[in-house]
């Protein structure tokens, strides 16, 4: 997927593993462009966090990553653009995100990724990249289908 960004074309990977998971995140960070919005969607335990991981490392990014469940939002500024984490599993609604200044980070000079969108689904940019993780037993208890395409 050349130059990942909101016109990124659609398109669907199997992961049979953790590794390759992270491998995928990894390079779709590496291909980022600033302004980017990603949605990151998926149940409990799909591995977005191991995503958002490997997301960060193909920015640069040499922090420990996590997912800010209770911090809603965390902010990773030492890879080649600043990465905006955030996880609105919390929030109640998107008044909560205009508290935090969100539009600062959405429209500004990094990346943002979100966890749960679905939550503020009415302040996601019509630009916004979708990822949707999900699982299929039946495939493996590893395997996962990454989903790209545009917006939710």
């Amino acid at each position: 997927m050349d130059n990942f960004n909101g016109a990124a074309r659609p398109c669907e990977v199997e992961s049979f593993s953790r590794d390759d998971t992270y491998a995928f995140a990894k390079k779709l960070g590496e291909q980022v462009l600033a302004g980017t919005v990603i949605l990151l969607s998926g149940d409990l335990g799909t591995g977005k966090t191991v995503f958002a991981q490997g997301f960060a490392d193909g920015l640069g990014v040499d922090d420990i990553v996590n997912s800010p469940t209770f911090t809603i939002m965390n902010i990773y500024d030492n890879g080649r653009m600043p990465l905006y984490h955030f996880d609105v599993y919390r929030i109640a609604d998107s008044s909560e995100m205009e508290e935090l200044g969100y539009e600062e980070y959405f429209y500004g000079d990094g990346v943002t990724l979100v966890e749960w969108p679905e939550m503020i689904e009415d302040i996601i940019p019509k630009d916004a990249v979708g990822i949707k993780i999900e699982k299929n037993p039946e495939k493996g208890f590893d395997y996962r289908l990454i989903t790209v395409k545009e917006g939710m």
